[in-house]
């Protein structure tokens, strides 16, 4: 039974005889030696005296890599399982699946076994810890977040009342930090009543807000 036949890269050329093969699990690769071919490395022979002395030698060398190409399935054949044999021995079968597979990467030598069937426990160990970490601080992010007031100082108020809490002239509009007139006007401050919820100006009498319903002080 030959090995390795689904999955290998042939690399052989005229010249001669080499094959990749990959493991099945991860990938990783290993090259057989090249493997001359006599027919041809005579070929190649012939066709460089071809170029020296002429076209004798050269019609030579196409008619034996002809030769080459008529045999060549029985010399191909015989240097893959030559190929093969000497890929054995870099890679390990798993007897459970039957996989190929690497022994520096995807076997588990404890086991015996591939790691796709027989997981090594360490590795998983570590992988799930880190994974449960990531997840862990991730959560405690966004609840840390959750619980951070980042609107606190942003005044949700209307019309007279402005973003930093100020109360704006009735008169000519301007901002007033408190007092009984407008700094800008003049204009007395205490004759107008404003919603301590909102802002908003509200008649004078009125026990709440008007536009938020909010209890006059």
């Amino acid at each position: 039974m030959i090995r390795f036949t689904a999955n290998h890269d042939d690399l052989s050329t005229d010249r001669g005889y080499q094959f990749k093969f990959y493991c099945d699990k991860c990938g990783n690769g290993y090259m057989s030696e090249f493997q001359a071919s006599i027919t041809g490395t005579t070929s190649s022979l012939l066709r460089a005296a071809g170029g020296l002395l002429g076209d004798v030698f050269s019609r030579a060398g196409n008619s034996a890599y002809e030769i080459q190409r008529a045999i060549g399935g029985r010399a191909h054949d015989q240097a893959f399982q030559t190929a093969v044999e000497e890929a054995k021995k870099h890679f390990h079968q798993c007897t459970r699946c039957g996989k190929w597979v690497c022994p520096d990467v995807c076997w588990n030598t404890n086991a015996g076994l591939c790691e796709g069937c027989a997981p090594d426990l360490e590795e998983e160990i570590t992988a799930s810890r880190a994974q449960a970490m990531a997840q862990a601080a991730q959560e405690q992010l966004q609840e840390k977040a959750r619980k951070t007031d980042y609107v606190g100082d942003v005044d949700m108020g209307r019309n007279a009342k402005s973003a930093t809490g100020q109360l704006n002239c009735p008169q000519c509009g301007e901002r007033v930090r408190g007092g009984k007139f407008c700094a800008s006007c003049g204009q007395p401050l205490k004759q107008e009543k404003f919603c301590s919820e909102c802002g908003a100006q509200v008649p004078a009498g009125v026990k709440f807000c008007p536009e938020c319903g909010g209890k006059m002080s």
